[in-house]
């Protein structure tokens, strides 16, 4: 069965000369992948993670840089720019996803790829098979995020969601402008002439 992760490697298995950065690493599952690529196509991958994943791969396609991926002082003296694809799988809570996503977009080519991991609350609803209040509202809060970041920037990237599993939003970067701040997105969803016509279609039909 395909996985969520080999939709990532069609995306980019072409690309030659592919600079990647990657937040977060975990048990090494994506670097594993996105070695196999650049190791194939005269790539390199930079991954970053606050604990020591040094232990992943011995490639030479390969840095890893053992800190929080947010310490951007430190951070922007070390890795370089014009990246391909940026994947960021790290802290997945809005704030610090918004964060570095401000950040780290900069470091993009025009019509390079940026993928965000765990956007999908559907899975973790309640009875779903990955019932969980935590990470249903996490996960919701993170695709809200995108969204108001995407209304005001509509013209800088494209924005496309996948919702196998946990999900990913992915932003195709578009121009170099610096992206405009975010703002809540004014929506009638709750609003009274909506509230009235829910409670018309719930009337029993004479």
């Amino acid at each position: 069965m395909e996985s969520k992760l080999d939709y990532i490697i069609e995306k980019i298995k072409h690309i030659q000369n592919i600079n990647i950065l990657e937040l977060g690493v975990q048990r090494g599952l994506s670097t594993k992948k996105f070695l196999d690529i650049c190791e194939r196509n005269n790539g390199f991958l930079t991954s970053i993670d606050i604990d020591d994943c040094s232990d992943v791969s011995k490639s030479k396609n390969w840095k890893f840089i053992h800190s929080s991926d947010d310490d951007f002082e430190k951070i922007d003296k070390i890795i370089s720019k014009n990246f391909d694809f940026i994947f960021i799988d790290s802290l997945h809570e809005p704030n610090h996803v918004k964060k570095i996503f401000y950040h780290y977009y900069d470091l993009l080519k025009v019509d390079g790829l940026c993928i965000i991991d765990d956007i999908s609350w559907i899975p973790y609803t309640k009875n779903e098979y990955r019932d969980n209040e935590f990470s249903e509202n996490i996960n919701r809060s993170t695709f809200k995020t995108m969204l108001e970041i995407y209304n005001m920037n509509k013209e800088n990237f494209l924005l496309e969601f996948f919702f196998k599993d946990s999900g990913y939003a992915i932003i195709t970067k578009k121009k170099n402008n610096i992206l405009n701040p975010s703002k809540k997105i004014i929506s009638r969803e709750n609003g009274i002439k909506n509230f009235i016509r829910k409670i018309y279609k719930r009337m029993p039909k004479k």
